[in-house]
């Protein structure tokens, strides 16, 4: 394969479909990670105005811990290399909705399934250097005041839409955390990983939200939360070469400025924890 390649989960809308166009317009070859066939059918038409080249869909919930391990295993397969990895695809679930595997479908898509479906990938990466991988998290991030990684991965209990906010800061605050423990686990020669808070955005995360369509075209219409600024610091993590050789770093839409962990999951000793609840929790589980 001729041109570099990159794999973006969550591509078909918001902030993943603007830098899937982006980076096929520079030059990269484009496979992403859908759960709708439909959409995934529209996002490959699309991209046909921007690339000749094919571009690869790989079905896959990313809810479900079993497809994120066999979307990995077929992207691993179908390349020979993997120049860039972008973990986008993210929920915001106003209620709790409990996955076919008894999870917590907001701590699933959020953080479990990218978990799984990079550690599927782990070899080939490691055999593909240059690589980035991108995870996008979220300022909602500040919102989770405490930790508990053991206790908050299992936990499924009811929520309101109010504490909803924290609960999706939490996954997010997760996703933070296993970057920076990622990137002491890697060959920073080899693979790096950061990750982002793209802003607000006016995007279909928080499709479950009553109003949200009405509300988002709205957002549009007074240009607020333009997802193109979002995207941008994504494709920046992917390709500039100022930051080919950062690893473990949290960025801001503003200027790619750097910015800390949010307390609680600052601390390495807590990042390595999370780390370590997360594998007996996947251990634990059926390898289906």
């Amino acid at each position: 394969m001729d041109r570099p390649v990159a794999v973006i989960t969550g591509a078909t809308s918001g902030l993943g479909r603007i830098a899937a166009f982006e980076l096929a317009r520079r030059g990269y070859h484009i496979g992403t990670v859908a759960r709708s066939r439909s959409k995934a059918q529209a996002l490959v038409a699309d991209l046909r105005a921007v690339t000749a080249e094919p571009v690869d869909v790989f079905h896959a919930d990313l809810g479900v811990l079993s497809d994120a391990r066999r979307a990995g295993e077929e992207i691993a397969a179908r390349y020979p290399r993997l120049d860039v990895l972008v973990n986008n695809a993210g929920l915001h679930a106003f209620a709790q909705r409990i996955t076919t595997e008894g999870l917590a479908e907001m701590t699933a898509v959020n953080y479990l399934g990218p978990f799984v479906l990079t550690e599927a990938l782990t070899a080939k990466l490691g055999a593909s250097a240059p690589v980035r991988i991108v995870n996008v998290a979220s300022e909602a991030a500040q919102q989770a005041k405490t930790i508990a990684p053991a206790e908050d991965l299992r936990r499924t209990e009811p929520y309101t839409r109010r504490e909803s906010m924290s609960l999706y800061g939490r996954t997010k605050l997760m996703t933070i955390m296993w970057t920076q423990e990622l990137a002491r686990r890697l060959d920073a020669d080899k693979v790096t990983v950061n990750c982002c808070d793209p802003g607000f955005n006016a995007t279909g995360l928080g499709r479950d939200l009553p109003g949200s369509a009405v509300l988002q075209r709205v957002l549009n219409t007074l240009r607020i939360g333009d997802p193109r600024k979002g995207a941008g610091i994504i494709v920046r993590l992917a390709t500039d070469p100022a930051l080919a050789g950062t690893t473990g770093g949290y960025f801001s839409v503003r200027d790619a400025r750097p910015l800390q962990c949010p307390e609680p999951g600052r601390e390495p000793r807590v990042q390595r924890e999370l780390w370590d609840a997360t594998v007996a929790l996947l251990a634990a589980r059926p390898a289906g």
